[in-house]
């Protein structure tokens, strides 16, 4: 099988985007004040009749229609208003955590942070994906999920410098370009922000619902706020928040001490009126484990953080479930 790289992936994209345009015909004048002045005229009236027609178009055209893809049973996104709160590390213990609960459940995970690609490391896989006889990109497997990311198709260090319409033709095909076969759920884990990426998928995908991931803190619940409500605007159902790194237990003498500050997501999923899906604590393990390519859920089952992430995945089920009724 060819494998896809990111050197055919960018000649694809620029392809697309420095397609030539087509220029307006110009206008034959005249020299003179008057001449030119009457040009002037002309081109206000044909740029303002061509503005009006462009105008009706886009109305007409209205939202994108959304196109299920194809073997996914439902979508879920993990999202968060703000970077650093632990999204990645959430969205990838949630899929294992889906499955664990569930075995006969498939699960796939899909990264759709092109800029900052954390799936190749947290589950620990490295190639470029093979093609199949339709070219369409053969998920990587490790731990049972099949994963697709940007980084499968970049080096490590290598930084993706690309302008929106090439990050949006990216998207387009992690979203239409991959064999997953049949999923029950494919998890997404989204770049932080509320921007065109989530626009994007959340418009042209039907996403079943959105896990809300933040810390207790202030400053990062008022991004998470942004978040929700955005997805309450495009008609996304905002499944619940997850409060990570909720409290640190000191190793040596088990106290407890808040240090992004206690239940502020708890008290902020009261007073958007969705589910607060559960705490996951801030503890070493997660961070070792993560680090090594080898999440919790996986690595150490048994641990209190790992049932932590496994009561995460039986409430966003639950609350799938009450969706569907």
């Amino acid at each position: 099988m060819a494998q896809f790289t990111y050197s055919r992936l960018s000649h694809l994209l620029r392809k697309c985007v420095n397609k030539p345009s087509v220029l307006r015909a110009g206008i034959d004048t005249q020299h003179g004040p008057a001449c030119f002045l009457q040009f002037i005229r002309c081109q206000r009236t044909v740029d303002s009749k061509a503005l009006q027609e462009r105008q009706k178009q886009q109305m007409a055209k209205g939202l994108p229609k959304q196109k299920p893809i194809s073997g996914v049973k439902q979508v879920v996104i993990v999202a968060s208003g703000k970077g650093g709160v632990g999204k990645s590390t959430t969205a990838v213990n949630l899929a294992l955590g889906l499955s664990a609960n569930d075995p006969s459940k498939s699960v796939g995970l899909l990264d759709a942070d092109v800029f900052g690609p954390s799936i190749p490391k947290l589950m620990n896989l490295k190639g470029n994906p093979e093609l199949t006889e339709k070219n369409l990109m053969i998920p990587l497997i490790n731990y049972g999920i099949p994963c697709m990311s940007m980084g499968f198709l970049v080096e490590d260090e290598a930084p993706i410098v690309w302008r929106g319409l090439m990050v949006m033709s990216a998207i387009e095909k992690l979203l239409r370009k991959v064999d997953w076969g049949s999923l029950d759920y494919l998890v997404i884990d989204m770049p932080p922000g509320t921007g065109d990426v989530q626009l994007s998928i959340s418009q042209n995908i039907p996403v079943a619902g959105a896990v809300i991931v933040s810390t207790p803190q202030d400053i990062a619940l008022l991004d998470a706020r942004r978040g929700a409500e955005m997805f309450k605007k495009v008609n996304v159902p905002v499944l619940g928040l997850v409060q990570n790194m909720s409290v640190f237990q000191c190793p040596n003498c088990n106290h407890q001490t808040h240090i992004f500050g206690s239940d502020g997501a708890r008290r902020l999923a009261e007073t958007l009126g969705v589910r607060f899906l559960g705490d996951i604590p801030l503890h070493l393990n997660i961070r070792e484990k993560s680090d090594s390519g080898q999440p919790v859920v996986i690595s150490t089952p048994n641990s209190p953080e790992a049932e932590a992430y496994r009561r995460v995945a039986s409430a966003v089920v639950q609350r799938l479930d009450e969706i569907k009724t």
